[in-house]
């Protein structure tokens, strides 16, 4: 029960600080927002319906064509929660709030992409969506086996192109640093810091390398065994994670015990289980 409060409660606050958004800096600027929320306020602009009204017109058939070709009921409850609050949070705060709080485009696409894009990260974090694009992405990679990331993109490039023909090339582009900036934010907040690094290790001292990342760094380490298949030799091959901060520190001690040691370094997106982020069900 706590863990679906903890969600809902995340949802919300994100779909507000979306509103929010909306309402001091994309509406008022005329920058176009990415997805369906593009879309409505593109249709707003001509007629000027309101667009919280107009984004849950453009959902509804996008729920129910994930509501029976998607399932996952968790997934739709939430998305509806999501879109119904975000819906009614446009439209009372666009009454209750000032028009803007500066004319400034450059001003307007920073703060807005990066308070929009916190509040799509804390919506992810509650394992929801806000619908719109979302739903659509799925669709088509169930359908077509279209990839997600394709289907954004070609959402957002309609909507920049509508918003150019709308209001003018300028705010277009402007719009275009606000879904960078917000991209950016929505994933720091949805994942915060968690990018650690993998690290592997050819060595022929195996056994004090493993120490002395055990002793010094408290990281755990993993071996197996590899053969070279130029030289045909058995070479032993250490496996561990640490954070970037202790990158390194772990340089320095492969290169003190083995110097000629073959070493890997990547990045991983996140780590868990022990020394990391605990392992939970979502």
């Amino acid at each position: 029960m706590l863990p679906r409060l903890r969600d809902y409660t995340l949802i919300f606050l994100g779909v507000v600080i979306q509103a929010l958004s909306m309402v001091l800096f994309y509406l008022p600027s005329k920058l176009a927002a990415g997805g369906v929320s593009g879309v409505a306020q593109l249709i707003a602009n001509f007629t000027g319906w309101p667009i919280g009204v107009l984004y849950i017109a453009l959902n509804l058939p996008l729920l129910a064509l994930g509501w029976k070709y998607l399932g996952g009921r968790r997934f739709l409850v939430r998305t509806i929660f999501a879109v119904l609050a975000y819906s009614i949070g446009l439209d009372i705060l666009g009454q209750m709030l000032p028009v803007g709080l500066t004319p400034d485009p450059i001003l307007n696409a920073l703060y807005g992409g990066v308070i929009g894009g916190v509040g799509v990260g804390l919506v992810l974090r509650g394992q929801g969506t806000t619908g719109g694009t979302d739903v659509l992405a799925r669709l088509l990679q169930s359908w077509r086996g279209i990839p997600l990331s394709h289907s954004y993109v070609t959402t957002d490039v309609l909507v920049v192109l509508g918003a150019g023909l709308s209001f003018g090339w300028d705010l277009a582009l402007y719009a275009v640093v606000a879904l960078y900036v917000g991209g950016v934010a929505a994933e720091f907040a949805a994942e915060g810091v968690r990018v650690v690094r993998i690290v592997v290790i050819v060595t022929k001292d195996p056994q004090p390398v493993a120490d002395k990342i055990l002793r010094e760094l408290e990281r755990g380490v993993t071996m197996w065994q590899g053969v070279g298949m130029y030289s045909g030799e058995q070479r032993s091959v250490l496996f561990c994670t640490v954070t970037r901060a202790e990158l390194n520190p772990l340089k320095a001690i492969i290169h003190e015990i083995d110097p000629d040691a073959f070493v890997v370094i990547g990045e991983a997106h996140e780590a868990l289980g022990e020394g990391f982020k605990p392992l939970r069900p979502s």
